[in-house]
């Protein structure tokens, strides 16, 4: 079975990576260990946590919040507040959308948009641009960005927004009166285009706008500019050279059907999963005829992980004998 030293070496030549699981298994704990492990060895980390639930300042024994901020050598944190976010990313599209229609219905429009900010997916559209302006200029100056809870859900979806973000811009196009000049624009962001090029966070072909009015200049890429970010974010999700999906799980039954179906997904859309961390093994130093019958129901569970998921690496984290608190608690799970 791999060590989690040998796991941190192996994500050391990555740029982005992902936790998730299912809730309660310490994603939050294991994915700000990685954080502090691979700061220790010079690497610049950004780890940003984007569950509502937020438990990363907890874990780091410290005060994280919706601002970068340092919290150790070499490591910054960051807690995505999905409310703030959402009246932000509604405050921008109420301010650009004004541009494409009338003064007239410059009120109802911000009514209604406003109001939306309540609706289902609201939140979670805004939380999702987020994370891809994060990844899209997180690169430029962190080695590492490390994602703390990141859902399979929210994984599957940014892959899409590419495609739903061009649907949505053809819709909008259509109603402005020099359709015609900006017929043909979105071939260039296509989901086919730009498989030739190598480098999945190269900018995408830049688009032929040199025709036309300054207006339709101004129309086109602001409707596109969202679709680029998301197609680049896409690139570097899929490509393994740069990203890595670490699943958490403890060797439970729920946990266990959870992370089998999660992987299914995100295999079926050839996303490069690293492993899995099967946390709070119970060591076996722990004695007593409770934890004797304890472990023998999870030596069946550890048995149907190897199973079901052989194809992955996987990594044991043995259950901690107290609780885990700030880094140099973190640190000390690479000394079990």
């Amino acid at each position: 079975m791999p060590s989690l030293h040998q796991l941190v070496n192996e994500l050391t030549r990555k740029k982005l990576i992902l936790v998730g699981g299912k809730g309660g298994v310490g994603k939050t704990t294991l994915s700000s260990a990685i954080a502090v492990e691979l700061a220790a060895q010079g690497k610049r980390v950004l780890i940003i946590s984007t569950d509502p639930a937020h438990s990363l300042g907890d874990a780091l024994g410290c005060h994280v919040g919706n601002r970068i901020q340092p919290v150790h050598e070499n490591l910054d944190a960051l807690e995505i507040d999905p409310d703030i976010e959402g009246n932000t990313h509604i405050a921008k599209i109420i301010s650009q959308t004004k541009q494409f229609v009338h003064p007239e219905m410059y009120a109802e429009v911000e009514r209604q948009l406003r109001s939306s900010a309540q609706s289902p997916g609201a939140q979670e559209a805004a939380l999702l641009e987020r994370m891809c302006r994060e990844i899209d200029q997180g690169f430029d100056k962190y080695d590492v960005l490390i994602f703390d809870t990141a859902p399979t859900g929210h994984t599957l979806r940014l892959l899409s927004l590419p495609e739903s973000m061009a649907a949505w811009t053809q819709g909008m196009l259509k109603h402005d009166k020099k359709s015609q000049e900006l017929a043909g624009v979105l071939a260039h962001l296509a989901p086919k285009a730009g498989k030739d090029i190598d480098n999945p966070m190269a900018e995408p072909m830049n688009l032929a706008t040199a025709e036309m009015s300054e207006r339709s200049k101004g129309i086109t890429e602001t409707l596109l500019n969202r679709q680029r970010l998301f197609q680049r974010t896409r690139r570097i999700l899929k490509d393994a050279e740069y990203t890595a999906l670490l699943f958490v799980l403890t060797p439970e039954k729920l946990p266990i059907l959870e992370t089998e179906r999660a992987v299914k997904s995100l295999l079926a859309a050839k996303l490069p999963i690293a492993g899995l961390l099967v946390n709070r093994v119970l060591p076996e130093s722990a004695d007593g005829s409770f934890l004797a019958q304890r472990r023998e129901l999870e030596l069946q569970r550890l048995a149907e992980i190897d199973k079901i998921f052989k194809q992955l690496p996987r990594y044991r984290v043995p259950l901690q004998a107290t609780d885990i608190e700030g880094v140099e608690g973190l640190r000390s799970l690479f000394a079990s």
